[in-house]
């Protein structure tokens, strides 16, 4: 079976500098796989090139389309989302105004599965401020809001860059619920994190990066039976 997220041999650089070597990666429909590793290990940055947003030479295939030299609109219109960890929300517009600009394109040929009534369940604060302009959200509604605009672009896959970075234990509870519910509603995605915080919960795998690379790929349940590897590449364990 053809993976839905296909990576083979992936470089990517900022300049000069090379910062992925070589990255080999594969999630299938409906599969959650976590991406954790210290901070400069490569994971943003695969993220990144993913979408088209730094300089690559390799393979990236998504539902069987070659994703090289596509720009990023286009990578997001043939399925794939993507949270970046700096929570990119448009300042000057409001809640409603950021979440529309997110809405899918028909284009793909079927109803979407997520509308506004989802994005406003599970985001209660959304509703309540819906027609407040963004740059006044704290950053965890910032956070809320950016997850929402991605879940109503009706991904297949979602990249989502450190969920969790900086929230309260309330708010990170409920976009934990908000990973769980695109889960169960068969979207498949790679959650960043630095260790696993969020991801036991959600993924089935883990991958983890050092030095541009991936340096281990099994399942959650062999993650945690390998110490050598959360202390070599994470410092914990």
């Amino acid at each position: 079976m053809t993976a839905l997220l296909d990576i083979r041999q992936l470089n990517a650089w900022y300049g000069a500098s090379q910062a992925l070597h070589g990255v080999t990666l594969q999630i299938e429909a409906g599969e959650v796989v976590a991406l954790v590793g210290r901070n400069g290990s490569g994971r943003s940055t695969l993220a990144r090139a993913i979408m088209g947003l730094v300089r690559s030479e390799g393979e990236v295939r998504f539902a069987g389309h070659a994703l090289g030299g596509l720009r990023t609109f286009e990578i997001a219109r043939l399925g794939l989302g993507y949270v970046p960890e700096h929570r990119d929300v448009f300042p000057a517009l409001s809640v409603h105004e950021n979440l529309q600009l997110g809405v899918a394109p028909r284009a793909r040929g079927r109803i979407p599965r997520f509308d506004f009534d989802d994005a406003y369940e599970l985001f209660p604060v959304l509703r309540e401020r819906k027609r407040t302009r963004a740059a006044a959200l704290s950053g965890g509604e910032q956070q809320m809001l950016t997850l929402a605009r991605a879940l109503l672009g009706d991904p297949d896959l979602l990249v989502v860059d450190e969920p969790g970075e900086g929230l309260a234990s309330q708010v990170m509870g409920q976009v934990a619920q908000c990973l769980r519910m695109l889960r169960d509603r068969g979207v498949a995605m790679l959650l960043i994190e630095q260790r696993l915080v969020i991801a036991p919960d959600i993924a089935s795998r883990v991958a983890v990066m050092g030095h541009g690379e991936v340096v281990f790929d099994d399942t959650l349940a062999s993650f945690v039976t390998r110490p050598d590897v959360m202390q070599e590449w994470l410092g914990v364990g």
